[in-house]
């Protein structure tokens, strides 16, 4: 099955319902979302400096921010083409992200080689809205897990409106172990969660026991690539500048997470950066310039008294540091669509 009309009516509808929500947050929660960045200072790997910086509760400690950041950012994400909150790999040049994000998830739909009434795995499922498309495309029951309240409240909402078959567990990926039976789906996809995963080994076998033998595994997620060096005080500067704007905590690498996969007993059979020429700049530039414009358009408002002061506050913190994730995509640093494909 093909869906790719986008429902503008829909969209206009929830970008409102969103603005609404954003006006009415109130100071604890500005508050609480500008201190929620702490945690893309920091990385799972340097334990030492998880521990100093949030204490020896750490992890609980990053299951809080991550909570207190997406409850307001899957909002401003949802006033232009980002309610999925992802960039997505670069299929189509002539196309907008919106329609990028269609042709991906179709692709997912097609490598995954589903059964009739599959059960499907959507890990960090946000607003549910890829989950929505996927079962458009394949008919599959899709369970969604989510660590935010407010993101798995509009998913169900959503998916009761639309009468899909598919539900949601608001859950944090690191508490492990999920909370499935064994060999229960038919197969699993993510898009740039994995990086808030704390112990991917171990979260990679438990997606090994809840997956049935012959499942596929498709996974598109952030990763530093061979041109980044650790060393180089710039590239230092560009990931410092890069993490909070994706919303990154972990780095993994294309070979870190393929390792993890096949220790888990995965048989790897792709592994490439599924952007056109392994680019995705052309679609971060159009999403900054949305958001830069945006930004313009809020500070005129709230010079007039028309909107609260925090609408500066919080699009100006989300939106900063663009041109860093050009910069290091066209160098060939860093990309947030590196894609993988694994068989139970």
């Amino acid at each position: 099955k093909k869906s790719r009309s986008p429902k503008h009516l829909r969209r206009m509808e929830t970008a409102l319902r969103s603005f609404r929500v954003l006006k009415g947050l109130t100071q604890q929660q500005v508050d609480n979302f500008m201190n929620s960045y702490i945690i893309y200072d920091l990385d799972w790997k340097d334990e030492k400096m998880m521990t100093e910086k949030l204490g020896p509760d750490y992890q609980n400690r990053v299951g809080e921010c991550l909570r207190d950041y997406y409850s307001v950012l899957n909002h401003m994400c949802a006033l232009g083409e980002l309610e999925k909150m992802y960039i997505p790999p670069v299929m189509d040049l002539n196309a907008t992200i919106f329609m990028n994000q269609i042709l991906y998830e179709e692709s997912i739909a097609e490598e995954l080689q589903l059964p009739e009434n599959a059960k499907v795995f959507d890990l960090g499922c946000g607003r549910g809205r890829v989950a929505a498309h996927m079962h458009m495309l394949t008919g599959a029951e899709v369970t969604g897990l989510n660590i935010d309240h407010d993101q798995v409240a509009s998913a169900i909402a959503f998916t009761h409106e639309q009468k899909f078959p598919n539900n949601f567990v608001r859950r944090d990926m690191n508490d492990l172990p999920l909370p499935f039976a064994d060999e229960v789906f038919d197969g699993f996809y993510q898009i740039q969660a994995m990086s808030l995963c704390k112990d991917i080994p171990k979260l990679c076998d438990e997606l090994y026991r809840v997956l049935k033998p012959g499942a596929r595994l498709s996974l598109l997620d952030w990763a530093s690539l061979d041109a980044f060096n650790p060393e180089d005080t710039h590239h230092q500067d560009l990931m410092r500048k890069i993490k909070p704007l994706i919303g990154a905590v972990g780095t993994p690498t294309p070979k870190s997470l393929a390792d993890a996969l096949e220790s888990a007993g995965f048989t790897i059979l792709k592994a490439n950066n599924a952007s056109i020429d392994g680019l995705q700049s052309p679609l971060i530039e159009r999403a900054e310039f949305f958001f830069r414009t945006v930004r313009i358009g809020l500070r005129g408002a709230v010079k007039f008294g028309l909107l609260p002061a925090h609408f500066n506050t919080i699009f100006d913190r989300f939106a900063q540091d663009g041109d860093a994730f050009i910069e290091a995509d066209k160098a060939r640093l860093i990309t947030t669509s590196y894609h993988w494909l694994a068989e139970k």
